[in-house]
């Protein structure tokens, strides 16, 4: 460690930090713009110079390596007089429209300006103009003119997205900040340059002009999308949820979240939402109030058990369902004598399931994507489906990691990727049989089965036979493969000959979660697909949207006596025969149990829209309409304490509930059929929905493949 002495105060550091990561340990403020913690080193703002004793001038602190012994002053005469001087150059050509500014009340600039600003300027001449770019439709670059050229932006799209798609043309007064050729930014985390950005130049194009940052509240909440669980801040006015950004969380998201957990808020307040119960009389949608709608499904309900059996009733959920509401759903499925629930709803495998009482994982903390030194990711589109997960893993490789994949053809993920082992989908198994088998060769084991070694597999295997810290990763099409089973005892086969970690990157914001509470049929149970293809005669369906959900289009569930749909938005309008309102995670409280198991509750924002209800209670309510026992919760609190007792908000699940080790035979067969996998703005019914989400670059080349 080295000792300094900063504004009289000791302090010990690392060799090789910087005289502001001394000040950040000891809490000294020094102002600044370019530095950022997770982002290299500039220098360029020349905000955060500071006084360095025996240095004939003032120095960044930003850029100024510790040395034994150094005294620094943050407040001196010399120090305070030099950044006074920086902020009269960074203010000469800033424009004076902080009024319209939706940086407003937020902005860096005009924080330490008051601090640090004159009370006039000498510079008297015209302020240069930047003319503005349109760069797509979620970041605005309309004021490019208040840029202080700090490059935030470009070092984030460098290091962080993987994707340089900003940059600095030109220099000196005419250096401005842009994309080149008239190209979009099409980053699937291109919103956090609008957090980094210490100015109002890059702003959010959906919340453009809506409300003022004085005017929010602010309350924490946790992402309903994909399997990272990251931390949000939802600022609401009026009841309406306005702007989401991140809430930092180092061990799930860091400082930064994707473009779907940012802007999906938009589905929240559209014209689709459903506000009231409906019933479909005579082929005519007719809004009803909650008891009556309530007793059409309880009376229909006790009908369909009476006359065709309990057998006949199952219940299909989306694993972006909260715990609260996956469990209870179990319990009215189970307690109407059922073992007819899934949650699955694109899996191909359903033979692939973890112990009861245990759930397929990550199996590796989050946070130690950024430490790995070699990576085997089999059927994912990381970078699409996964965004923090994938510039967790592209940080690894930037310290030196080694990535390699097998998939159906190589993608782009921002990364470099070592080897790419290309294969049709129905041919995985052999492809991964052939790395287990180089593994096999170079140890000189026995392999789990015999395959054909190819120079790419081979590779691989060399690869992961190298370094300390490994993991085998399996994705959404690896998961929702016809041959899950194999590809998982295959991975595990690896993984030990290895000396690797493995599990699933799992697909939704509670796919862990939905295993824990055996959102799963059970002995005789039919699975989800058996459900989709007719063999029901009542049908509830739990933020699923059949076709958009699920791997079966779902349209024999038409040929049921009664299909209810509980959704915040209006659909499955032909096949349903009764629609109810439930809260979207905005407007209730539940929980999430994120891949590498973190439970993590969260409150609702705002209330609930129209005559919307959370979905929890609508199903303690059916449960006590039709007399079922256990169904007296008062809280969601109640609801988890019985689902999962003695799991924390906010902890890892306990250990021995997760587990991907499997007995399955290998099975190295032809498979049939293609995975299903949702894209990136199609992953499930809010982003769906998200307006700006859907005019992207990513949500129109799915559309034109559709087309």
């Amino acid at each position: 460690m080295v000792e300094i002495e900063l504004d009289g105060k000791k302090v010990q550091v690392p060799p090789g930090s910087m005289v502001m990561h001394a000040a950040e340990k000891v809490g000294t403020y020094i102002p600044h713009f370019c530095y950022h913690k997770k982002l290299s080193i500039a220098a360029s703002c020349r905000m955060c110079l500071v006084d360095v004793e025996k240095a004939p001038k003032a120095m960044p602190a930003c850029a100024t390596p510790v040395t034994m012994g150094m005294v620094v002053r943050t407040k001196s005469d010399k120090a305070v007089k030099a950044q006074k001087s920086v902020m009269e150059f960074l203010l000469i050509n800033h424009p004076l429209d902080c009024p319209i500014c939706d940086q407003g009340g937020e902005c860096q600039l005009q924080d330490i300006a008051v601090g640090y600003g004159g009370g006039e300027s000498r510079y008297e001449e015209e302020k240069r103009v930047v003319m503005p770019k349109d760069v797509g439709p979620l970041v605005s670059m309309q004021e490019m003119s208040r840029c202080i050229q700090c490059t935030r932006c470009v070092r984030f799209g460098q290091e962080i997205a993987g994707v340089m798609e900003l940059g600095m043309s030109h220099r000196g007064e005419h250096a401005e900040i842009e994309t080149f050729v008239g190209q979009s930014v099409d980053s699937e985390l291109s919103g956090n340059m609008i957090d980094i950005c210490p100015v109002g130049a890059l702003t959010s194009k959906p919340f453009r002009y809506n409300a003022r940052s004085w005017e929010l509240g602010r309350r924490k909440s946790v992402s309903p999308h994909d399997s990272a669980g990251a931390n949000l801040i939802v600022q609401v006015k009026n009841n309406q949820v306005m702007r989401v950004v991140p809430f930092e969380n180092e061990e799930v998201n860091e400082c930064w979240i994707a473009d779907r957990d940012r802007f999906s808020y938009e589905a929240l307040n559209s014209a689709e939402r459903l506000t009231k119960p409906m019933l479909k009389q005579g082929g005519v949608w007719k809004e009803v109030d909650w008891q009556i709608a309530l007793e059409y499904v309880a009376n229909g309900l006790k009908t369909i058990k009476a006359e065709q059996g309990a057998q006949a009733i199952g219940l299909l959920a989306s694993p972006h369902s909260t715990v609260e509401e996956l469990a209870l759903a179990g319990a009215l499925v189970r307690g109407l004598g059922s073992s007819n629930i899934d949650s699955r709803l694109r899996a191909a495998d359903f033979g692939n399931v973890a112990p009861e009482g245990e759930a397929r994982w990550l199996g590796l903390p989050i946070a130690a994507l950024s430490d790995l030194q070699r990576v085997l990711v089999v059927g994912s589109n990381l970078r699409k489906d996964h965004p923090l997960f994938a510039q967790r893993i592209r940080q690894a490789v930037r310290k030196g990691a080694q990535v390699h994949a097998l998939n159906e053809s190589v993608q782009d993920w921002a990364m470099p990727v070592a080897n790419t082992l290309v294969a049709e989908a129905t041919h995985w198994t052999q492809a991964l049989a052939a790395i287990a088998a180089a593994v096999a060769e170079s140890k000189g084991v026995a392999a789990p089965v015999a395959a054909t070694i190819d120079d790419a597999a081979r590779a691989i295997a060399a690869s992961l036979l190298g370094g300390d810290r490994k993991a085998v990763l399996l994705g959404n099409a690896a998961a929702h493969h016809a041959q899950a089973s194999s590809l998982l005892a295959l991975a595990q086969w690896i993984a030990t000959q290895t000396g690797a970690s493995f599990g699933y990157l799992s697909e939704a914001a509670n796919t862990v979660g939905a295993q824990l509470v055996r959102a799963l049929p059970g002995q005789g149970g039919l699975d989800a697909g058996q459900m989709l293809s007719g063999s029901l005669k009542a049908a509830l369906l739990l933020n699923v949207e059949p076709g958009a959900d699920t791997a079966i289009d779902g349209k024999a569930l038409a040929n049921a006596e009664m299909v209810v749909t509980l959704s915040p938005f209006k659909t499955n309008l032909d096949i349903s025969d009764v629609l109810l309102p439930i809260a979207p995670f905005s407007e209730t409280s539940g929980s999430f149990v994120n891949a590498e198991g973190r439970l993590q509750s969260f409150h609702a924002v705002v209330k609930p829209l129209g005559e919307t209800r959370p979905a929890w209670k609508v199903l303690r309510v059916l449960g006590n309409l039709l007399d079922l026992g256990g169904f007296a919760q008062e809280s969601t609190q109640d609801v988890l304490a019985q689902a999962l007792p003695g799991v924390v908000s906010g902890e890892l699940v306990s250990a021995v509930r997760l587990s991907n080790r499997t007995d399955a035979a290998i099975d190295t067969a032809a498979a049939v059929g293609k995975p299903c996998v949702a894209s990136i703005y199609q992953l499930d019914a809010l982003v769906r929905r998200a307006g700006s989400l859907q005019l992207t670059a990513d949500a129109r080349a799915v559309s034109e493949v559709s087309a």
